[in-house]
């Protein structure tokens, strides 16, 4: 067992949806987010978000249905938004920072996907 525990870092999460679909090209198409692949015959799809795997889905059954927040990390948080605003994406406010601790601050933008899942582009900034 490691000297933190035995879990390491996430490897994979599940986003639920109702038109697997309309997911992926919103996911793929939409945020540019890189597809993996989609299980033929399955509501089933892969992308990967960095370091984790987004297995986006429709639920075999309600109690496996997800409702996390999702802050996906952006080099430029204005250029993003403007970039994805371009795509259709409909914001809930304007980039706006959220935290600053004199040293960084905290910037976010939240939005949603087709099912109503709330997601957030996230930019880290050097203070001042």
């Amino acid at each position: 067992m490691a000297e933190n525990g035995p879990i390491r870092s996430i490897g994979q999460i599940h986003i639920s949806v109702t038109d697997i679909d309309r997911a992926v090209s919103f996911y793929r198409d939409t945020l540019g987010i890189p597809f993996l692949f989609q299980v033929p015959g399955q509501p089933m799809a892969f992308f990967q978000c960095g370091e984790v795997r987004l297995y986006i889905g429709v639920p075999e059954s309600p109690e496996f249905r997800s409702k996390s927040v999702h802050y996906y990390r952006v080099g430029s948080i204005d250029d993003t938004y403007t970039e994805l605003q371009g795509r259709g994406v409909e914001f809930r406010e304007t980039p706006h920072m959220v935290h600053d601790d004199g040293k960084n601050q905290l910037w976010l933008a939240f939005f949603q996907d087709p099912d109503g899942n709330h997601l957030a582009l996230m930019e880290e900034r050097a203070s001042g």
